[in-house]
C-alpha cells in the first residue's frame, strides 16, 4: 500500500524495478486506494504514466528549490547557519584548551556547545597556526 507514487520511488527506473520485484513475488500494488496489476498491459501503462508524472513533480520541486536558493544568494539572504561561538569566544576556548586545565567535555559545558563544536574550533585554530607558519 502506497499513498503516493513519488514516495515509492525516486525515478521511473526505480519504480519499474520495484514493480517488477513485486510482480515476481505476486504482490498487488495499491496506490492511493487503486490496485495496479503490473502484469496487465493497462496496469503497466497506468503505472508508467503515474511514475513519469511523479518523477516530473520531483524534478520540478528540485529545480524550483535550486532557483530559489540562487535568488536568495544573489540577494544576500542565503548565509547558512550562524556560528555557535563568536571569534572572541573561540579564541578564549582555544586558550583554555592550550593551558591544559580543562577537558573537551568541560569546555563544551562551559561554553554551552557540543563536544564536536569544541573539536571543530580546535581544528580551525590548528589550521590557522599552520597557515601562519607557511
Amino acid at each position: 500500500m502506497v499513498t503516493k507514487l513519488d514516495r515509492l520511488a525516486r525515478s521511473v527506473r526505480d519504480a519499474h524495478q520495484i514493480a517488477d520485484d513485486l510482480a515476481a513475488r505476486e504482490v498487488k500494488l495499491s496506490i492511493a486506494g487503486s490496485v495496479y496489476d503490473p502484469t496487465d498491459p493497462m496496469g503497466k501503462l497506468l503505472f508508467n504514466v503515474l511514475a513519469m508524472v511523479a518523477e516530473l513533480e520531483a524534478d520540478l520541486i528540485r529545480a524550483r528549490t535550486r532557483e530559489g536558493m540562487k535568488v536568495a544568494k544573489a540577494k544576500g539572504r542565503l548565509r547558512g547557519k550562524s556560528p555557535k561561538l563568536t571569534p572572541r569566544q573561540e579564541a578564549h576556548l582555544v586558550q583554555l584548551h592550550a593551558a591544559d586545565e580543562h577537558t573537551v567535555g568541560e569546555l563544551a559545558e562551559l561554553f554551552s556547545v557540543g563536544r564536536s563544536t569544541v573539536y571543530r574550533a580546535l581544528q580551525r585554530a590548528e589550521r590557522g597556526r599552520e597557515n601562519a607558519l607557511q
